[in-house]
């Protein structure tokens, strides 16, 4: 079953204003605009996203500004760290410079428990090389520095050991997938929310591999996304 929590939705407040006699009408303040979670099958997932050719043309990883300061900017820890933090099985100390000691992290892509955060990567679960190919290089630079950053989706980064990240490097489903068997439902299944959460497209030989898990031993996975903002 698909794993694929969003870390926090937004509540959405209607003020209503009391209507008197002796004080003019006043119109209520528009409430925040709330981006609803989607939540489909995977095959129907799957279809929602849209076919195009990939172009890498002018990439360089710089485009995208990653590891800033993360959500919670007085911290003292950038996103990847603020990651470790999120997905620590195990809670670490944070000493100086949030340097973290003492955790425990599962990597899910190969089943391996890890205690040393410098064995682990922060993968963007659609890499910033495939992002630019399927829509981000038509982006601001901002909005890629979101992208590069997204912790609103807990599908968008996740913590796994740095030789499985280096093996996937920005490869698609196509060309590679976790080696753990028990993952691969789990990992399809975020790739296309974090490609439907950030509108990015597929090409056809994505999406056929896409499709052989759909129709295969994921059938029954859930995919839940919500737009990025």
């Amino acid at each position: 079953m698909l794993k694929n929590f969003l870390r926090g939705f937004g509540a959405l407040t209607l003020a209503v204003l009391p209507l008197t006699a002796s004080s003019p009408v006043q119109a209520a303040p528009a409430p925040a605009r709330v981006r609803a979670a989607q939540v489909t099958t995977l095959p129907d997932a799957i279809d929602r996203v849209r076919l195009d050719d990939e172009d890498r043309s002018g990439y360089t990883r710089s485009s995208f500004r990653h590891w800033n300061a993360g959500d919670i900017a007085t911290d003292g820890c950038n996103t990847r760290n603020e990651v470790l933090l999120a997905e620590a099985v195990r809670a670490p100390e944070v000493g100086p410079g949030c340097r973290l000691t003492g955790g425990l992290w599962f990597s899910y892509y190969d089943g391996q428990e890890v205690t040393d955060p410098g064995a682990l990567d922060i993968d963007h679960m659609v890499p910033l090389a495939e992002a630019w190919d399927s829509g981000a290089s038509a982006w601001t630079p901002t909005r890629r520095e979101a992208y590069a950053n997204d912790q609103g989706a807990a599908a968008s980064l996740v913590a796994v050991t740095a030789r499985t990240n280096r093996q996937k490097a920005d490869q698609d489903p196509a060309q590679w997938m976790p080696p753990a068997p028990d993952a691969q439902c789990r990992y399809v299944g975020e790739w296309v929310a974090t490609k439907l959460r950030w509108q990015l497209t597929a090409d056809t030989a994505e999406l056929e591999a896409l499709k052989v898990f759909a129709d295969g031993p994921c059938e029954d996975s859930v995919v839940s996304y919500t737009p990025a903002p």
